[in-house]
């Protein structure tokens, strides 16, 4: 790199970590991910406490008095007209159960005062299924029916690893592996599409002040493109670089910390391959997913292949983006020419969230070659333990994809930084790139 592009870089970089908008977004980032990965929780506890009363009209005799209280709903027997429910205030709402409820189980009616609730509706359902199911198998005369069914019925809790090349295995299960792999692509989505649009969105004002016709008097077009958007991509690694850091230290001195000696002593066992399952007090999802949260190798290894991927794919789409800066003067414009770049990012993370229920498929594979879906694609499934030689071939054609994208693009940089007035075509920008 020559002093000029490193001028270029220099001030393009510091320009941007400076701010106090990436200081505050690098340092709150991690807490707010977290923050979303227990919102869940703590939502179902506030919900947990808004128990409705319900009354229950049971015309059959048989519902009501196995109807079983929850967190959800307390249920109460009434004897009132259903045209008089409106007037009880005292109830929440109404559960109406048809005389015929056990020779026909669609004959039950919900009425709520306020919006309904699909998991009340869901327990409430189950609910009467199981008090259905009871009665029609007493109407059997058999009554233990129930008793046999509860003792032979079995949970299975499969583990799943992956065979290696050495005499053990590893990996985790399908399904944390697939909530890394969706985190990562969305991760790399992000990036890619907000540190892209921030290379175009930098030209294109600096064209409009007519900056860029005197910086090129001095440094060449080609020099300029490639110092913006190494300055960019440097602010984007940095950012990256921070998060990995601050994951690391949760993951190898704060995390664990909140484990109690019962639960680390699980994790140790499932580490070295001696834990039963039967005897987890958490169940082995629990244990492989905190030890994957506490593991700052695995954590550091993910992060890596984030990284390689970030650069490539950022090196790869901010040329192209570059190129549509320098051929517009205004953002407007930008976005409409610069359709041609979001499509195959939306289409690789739609395309990613969906391989993830077969990542070794020959569509997921081929898709990890491509390489303006490859980023995406390949973050979702290095989690569940792909071939190294897949990764290594996806990273060579990105790479490889990017150095002829730059060419294109630093053709139509050099023309489009000096027009001003018409949006061009595509075909106007493919001129472009053949003037020599």
């Amino acid at each position: 790199m020559n002093n000029k592009t490193a001028i270029i870089v220099r001030r393009e970089y510091l320009e941007r970590v400076k701010k106090k908008s990436f200081i505050i977004t690098t340092i709150l980032m991690p807490i707010v991910m977290l923050v979303l990965m227990c919102l869940p929780a703590l939502l179902m506890n506030v919900n947990i406490s808004d128990a409705r009363n319900i009354g229950v009209i049971d015309n059959s005799g048989v519902i009501a008095d196995g109807l079983v209280d929850t967190d959800l709903a307390h249920y109460t027997r009434v004897d009132i007209a259903p045209d008089s429910m409106y007037s009880h205030q005292e109830y929440d709402g109404f559960l109406i159960i048809n005389r015929d409820i056990i020779d026909n189980p669609s004959g039950v009616t919900l009425y709520t005062r306020d919006a309904g609730s699909l998991e009340l509706e869901s327990s409430l359902s189950d609910n009467i299924a199981k008090i259905i199911e009871d009665s029609r198998l007493r109407l059997l005369d058999k009554t233990d029916v129930r008793e046999v069914l509860n003792s032979v019925r079995a949970d299975v809790n499969m583990s799943t690893f992956r065979l290696t090349d050495s005499d053990s295995s590893s990996g985790t299960s399908s399904a944390i592996s697939y909530a890394i792999g969706l985190i990562m692509s969305v991760l790399l989505y992000m990036f890619l599409l907000m540190y892209g649009q921030m290379v175009m969105t930098s030209i294109i004002e600096e064209k409009n002040n007519r900056v860029l016709e005197l910086v090129v008097t001095s440094v060449k077009p080609t020099q300029l493109m490639m110092g913006k958007i190494i300055g960019v991509g440097l602010v984007a690694v940095t950012q990256l670089a921070l998060w990995a850091a601050i994951m690391l230290t949760l993951s190898a001195s704060v995390i664990p910390l909140f484990f109690s000696p019962e639960i680390a002593a699980e994790i140790a066992a499932y580490n070295s391959g001696s834990l039963d399952p039967a005897t987890s007090s958490i169940g082995i999802e629990g244990v492989q997913a905190l030890s994957v949260i506490g593991n700052p190798a695995y954590i550091a290894g993910i992060f890596g292949y984030l990284l390689l991927f970030l650069v490539g794919g950022f090196l790869l789409y901010s040329a192209m983006y570059a190129a549509i800066g320098s051929s517009v003067d205004n953002i407007q414009d930008g976005s409409q020419l610069q359709s041609f770049v979001i499509v195959p990012l939306i289409l690789g993370f739609i395309v990613s969230t969906t391989i993830a229920a077969n990542p070794s498929s020959s569509l997921a594979t081929w898709l990890s070659m491509i390489p303006f879906t490859s980023p995406m694609v390949m973050m979702t499934r290095i989690p569940f333990g792909i071939p190294t030689w897949e990764i290594i071939v996806s990273l060579v054609v990105l790479y490889a994809s990017f150095v002829a994208v730059v060419w294109f693009a630093a053709k139509v940089y050099r023309v489009g930084i000096f027009m001003h007035g018409k949006k061009p075509t595509v075909k106007q920008l493919i001129q472009w790139a053949r003037y020599k």
